[in-house]
């Protein structure tokens, strides 16, 4: 890497300067459109802000705020329920001072909002209701506007150019316009179930006169429009929540966990709900997009990771997840998409700047895990259901991706995957942690690509074994065996050139001349996960992530403290993200490590408690953990986020060492281990090979008891102690 690519930022990093909270930003999601708003429900328009009403990568409404007397109301509370269907907020008035008296006081009127977004737009409903011995007098105010910015724009980047404001249309309703350099004309309709007395640039008046005790409504409805857009189906508020919440409801179904614990409920619950917003029916089946407000798009690896999260759970999102992404799979070679065939998507993204390939991720394939990952996948979903059908179906493209792994991701052919952007637009590191200056030696030099890195190896020991497995199950021996043998030089490969005796852990990553970085991190967790490592030198690795220097109380960080480009606020050099401590945890239970997987699923149940609505956001700061403090949290992070709501399902199934095979017709407990406040857990219509069982799983003494409470069909279940 040239000294200039060492001081130059990601061109694509996250460059809003906004100074709101992220902690108290209320966010929804329906489809391709989501909302981000304060918590009054308010788009507040400032330099940097990410508010707004968002549709298929563009920004539709970014302004949109209520007053009352031309003063802002008041925040009593608000939140979002429980199904993330619906906002809610309740607002008062301020005290209105007229000359030298207060003419009214504050708290006589109640004002709540409340919001669902449906089909491309919102639904809203403003309830007044006047609780004082006086009539209230006073106008209800709208302002509204539209920049119609690209998500990247709304991220920081500058355009040299952008297309043509076109005037509103004014009338029963209001239509803000957009035509981008695209040729596409985006609008925004703003429709309202009673006519303003009085309407400006950007702006709505609708007098409001109540007597005591008397209430009044309105209905405002939004909807962002495209040319290709399906029709709308537009409907009154009531009629818009029962029809969301009917649809949530019936997405990302599974079992049920209920536990002793009021906090791990409450963070399961949220976090299912979470993924249930966030899969959205795509041209290929339901995907799950990666987080809001920056990633609302479908992700490789992301999706991948949600996947295998929930696949003891919701196998369902894992069928998903491989349909589309063999549906996207590269068939040829585009550098400017950093493409080969075989290749698995990194992101797919719309609106004006990726149509004009201003952003290279209209379709972008610079990530290296993505494709043995897939393959990884693909094995282990056929293992939890016995799917064959699909299998076969995905066959070719398994066959692609294997072809890519050799052909692509090992040029130089000594059994190890790396990467090298081949467009100077795409990512410069192209594993999970795709900062630009996340792989990096001991004395802080930049890795030159191509760059291998540890946990990658891992995904490609395991899609190798994983192939061979589908091949047996397709009656190819031949195939199976050489791709065993494949599995067994690259873990061989592995332990050689990556493990560090010094480190207690496998290095980060090899650079372009096969040198190790000898630099602490938490990659190796990921290594557990694949199975690659060596029992004893797993036993290793989770000691030491779970020492001081990479354990802050909260998790475990990225980059270990010490390290020279060690910074608890960076993004991946220091801080913690659940994912992460997620799959190491998983790579815990699956080395038989449970205690330890219990040490990190407690630490992120505690983070769950600390942060706004239990829901566990994208990435914290890696400080360590200070008594009676809150973590400090990082100012952009993403929430929700599709793989930190998965965490909980694999922080569960680390601890409990739980296994589904439909294809043996078991489910096993090995030693289950249960996090210190859960002291009973029920798991309700875990489905294995056609079968289904309701479990009980209870602390006694030192142990975890497992009782069969339903069994509908022939499944056995296994406890290990």
């Amino acid at each position: 890497m040239t000294e200039a690519q060492q001081a130059a930022p990601d061109q694509f990093a996250i460059l809003s300067e906004a100074d709101h909270s992220r902690a108290t930003a209320r966010v929804l999601m329906h489809g391709d459109s989501f909302a981000v708003f304060d918590s009054h429900g308010d788009l507040v328009a400032a330099p940097g802000s990410e508010y707004g009403l968002y549709h298929r990568g563009t920004r539709f409404l970014s302004r949109f705020d209520l007053r009352i007397d031309g003063r802002r109301p008041l925040l009593l509370s608000s939140s979002i329920s429980d199904d993330n269907v619906t906002f809610g907020a309740d607002l008062t008035n301020p005290d209105t001072v007229r000359g030298d008296h207060v003419a009214v006081s504050r708290g006589v009127l109640h004002v709540f909002r409340s919001r669902v977004l449906w089909n491309g737009g919102w639904t809203e409903c403003i309830r007044l209701t006047n609780y004082g011995l006086e009539p209230f007098e006073a106008p209800l105010w709208l302002g509204f506007d539209a920049d119609y910015a690209d998500v990247f724009e709304v991220r920081g980047l500058r355009r040299a150019a952008r297309g043509q404001r076109l005037p509103d249309v004014e009338g029963a309703e209001r239509l803000m316009r957009y035509r981008g350099l695209d040729g596409v004309e985006r609008r925004t309709r703003i429709r309202y179930s009673r006519p303003p007395a009085r309407a400006g640039n950007g702006w709505l008046l609708f007098p409001t006169t109540l007597e005591p005790h008397a209430s009044a409504a309105l209905e405002i409805t939004i909807d962002c429009e495209l040319r290709d857009d399906a029709a709308r189906d537009v409907r009154p508020y009531a009629a818009s929540v029962a029809a969301r919440r009917q649809q949530a409801a019936a997405e990302v179904g599974g079992c049920t966990v209920l536990s002793s614990s009021y906090a791990f409920n409450r963070w399961i619950q949220r976090s299912s709900a979470d993924l249930r917003m966030m899969v959205a029916e795509t041209a290929y089946g339901p995907y799950p997009y990666a987080g809001i407000p920056w990633f609302s798009t479908p992700f490789g690896r992301d999706g991948i990771i949600t996947a295998f999260e929930l696949l003891w759970a919701a196998p369902a999102v894992a069928r998903g997840v491989l349909t589309f992404l063999a549906e996207t799979q590269a068939t040829a070679v585009d550098d400017t998409q950093d493409a080969q065939p075989g290749k698995i998507l990194h992101e797919m993204r719309e609106g004006e700047m990726a149509a004009l390939g201003e952003i290279p991720f209209g379709r972008y394939y610079g990530s290296a895990d993505a494709t043995p990952l897939f393959v990884m996948l693909a094995e282990a979903y056929y293992r939890r259901t016995g799917d064959l059908p699909l299998i076969e179906r995905l066959w070719p493209h398994v066959l692609a991706a294997l072809e890519w792994m050799t052909r692509y991701g090992d040029l130089d052919g000594d059994g190890f995957i790396e990467y090298a952007r081949r467009t100077p637009s795409g990512l410069v590191q192209q594993g999970w942690k795709d900062s630009w200056d996340s792989i990096f030696h001991a004395d802080g030099t930049l890795a030159e690509p191509p760059i291998a890195p540890c946990e990658i190896q891992g995904y490609a020991f395991a899609a190798w074994h994983g192939a061979a497995h589908l091949a047996d199950a397709r009656g190819d021996a031949t195939r199976a065996m050489q791709w065993r043998e494949r599995a067994s030089l690259v873990q061989s490969r592995f332990e050689e050139a990556f493990w560090c005796e010094d480190l207690g852990l496998y290095a980060l990553a090899l650079d372009a001349g096969k040198r190790p970085c000898r630099v602490r991190s938490s990659n190796p967790g990921h290594c557990l996960f694949s199975g690659i490592a060596s029992p004893p030198r797993a036993t290793r690795v989770a000691e030491t992530l779970l020492s001081p220097a990479s354990f802050t109380g909260w998790g475990i960080r990225t980059i270990a403290a010490g390290a020279s480009r060690y910074n608890p606020m960076s993004y991946h050099n220091g801080s913690v993200w659940p994912h992460d401590n997620a799959i190491a945890a998983g790579g815990f239970g699956r080395y038989g490590l449970t205690a330890g997987a219990s040490r990190i699923c407690e630490a992120m149940c505690d983070l769950s408690r600390a942060v706004d609505l239990h829901r566990l956001p994208e990435l914290i700061c890696g400080f360590h953990r200070r008594a009676s403090e809150s973590p400090t949290l990082y100012p952009v992070a993403c929430a929700p986020q599709a793989w930190a709501a998965g965490a909980v399902y694999l922080l569960l199934q680390a601890c409990l060492g739980l296994t589904v095979d439909a294809l043996a017709r078991r489910i096993s407990f090995a030693h289950a281990v249960l996090p210190e406040e859960i002291e009973w857990l029920r798991i309700l219509n875990l489905e294995a090979g056609g079968a289904a069982v309701d479990l009980l799983l209870a602390r006694q003494g030192t142990e975890v008891g497992v009782t069969v409470l339903r069994r509908n069909g022939d499944v056995e279940v296994v406890a290990v102690k």
